[in-house]
């Protein structure tokens, strides 16, 4: 981008911002309630709603008491939510094998809400990590995440989510190939309609933290941690082409995760290839902000929404924030 030359006093940066009408009407970005993607947490039961200790003022749902608090949020605007479920460990095992039953809680979850709000988008992950006794999004063989095993079972869990009504899969795994293999079984099953949102830049971040928690999956055995699928935070050309990839197999969008620490992969995403765009504010900013914030050190509105505008202003189109209950009655 070229300009003309400008020098003061002739040119004076300042009278554009010294007023609040005319910062509003040069403003670059916006921020909406058609950004926001609430990511909740499920679990089984009724009437019940449990604190998350590591995410304050974010809980655990079960289903009815969740239909209770989207009647409200739905009011105030919300477009789209993302379900996570809570499953008890003896439910778990190795194969994470409760992610292929037809009545599991997510699936049970996504009827529920679909019969009562069928406008309200819903997006699920597709991975095994809620489900398995050793915490890893795939099946672990001898020590290692077996790529091509967990497809199979990626494959099955995506066609049961579409069942159930899912609008937008959203492969969380990191596997390679799991986005063309998905596409392929939607396409065979007459699901061709159905969106996939691939975590296509997914990072082997310490600030999933809390998330971990939230899901009552802490703790790792063999391998002790995720490196071997998920991104190495020091690399951003490797970002660039898993999202190449995962275009060319047949995502609808994509994700970066997380978000504020990797802006520029959100920016370098959004120019190079012009597809839609999504960032996952995750469980440890949330809580690192909160917490600042519960301490007086920051100012809650304001830092929750300069947070969004970085967002907006990277090129995200749309954002999962824990937040969004918080913004969205804001916003009202």
């Amino acid at each position: 981008m070229t300009s003309p030359k400008r020098k003061f006093p002739l040119t004076r940066m300042r009278r554009n911002r010294m007023k609040s009408f005319s910062r509003r009407l040069i403003s670059e970005n916006s921020f909406s309630v058609d950004d926001i993607i609430w990511p909740v947490f499920i679990i089984e039961g009724t009437k019940t709603k449990e604190k998350i200790d590591a995410m304050p003022n974010v809980y655990r749902y079960s289903i009815d008491k969740l239909i209770i608090e989207l009647e409200g949020l739905i009011s105030l605007g919300l477009n789209s939510i993302a379900l996570f479920p809570n499953i008890a460990s003896d439910l778990k095992d190795n194969d994470g094998s409760l992610a292929l039953d037809s009545n599991n809680l997510i699936c049970r979850a996504i009827k529920s809400i679909k019969n009562e709000f069928p406008s309200l988008g819903i997006i699920s992950d597709i991975a095994l990590d809620p489900f398995t006794s050793h915490g890893h999004d795939g099946v672990v063989v001898d020590g290692i995440v077996h790529n091509d095993l967990t497809l199979k079972k990626l494959d099955e869990q995506a066609l049961i989510y579409a069942n159930a009504g899912c609008d937008i899969l959203a492969p969380s795994d990191m596997m390679d190939g799991r986005v063309e293999s998905i596409r392929n079984i939607l396409e065979k099953n007459n699901f061709e309609n159905t969106l996939i949102m691939s975590y296509a830049a997914k990072y082997a971040s310490s600030f999933y933290g809390p998330f971990r928690n939230a899901i009552s999956s802490e703790k790792l055995t063999k391998p002790e941690n995720k490196d071997s699928y998920q991104l190495d935070y020091a690399n951003s050309n490797e970002a660039m082409h898993e999202i190449a990839i995962d275009i060319a197999e047949g995502a609808d969008m994509i994700m970066v995760k997380p978000g504020l620490p990797y802006l520029d992969i959100v920016s370098r995403a959004k120019d190079q290839f012009g597809i839609p765009t999504f960032v996952y504010q995750v469980s440890g900013e949330y809580s690192m902000l909160t917490s600042a914030i519960e301490n007086g050190f920051l100012n809650k509105k304001e830092s929750i929404f300069e947070s969004m505008l970085c967002f907006k202003r990277s090129g995200a189109d749309g954002i999962f924030t824990y937040f969004a209950p918080y913004l969205l009655k804001e916003l009202a």
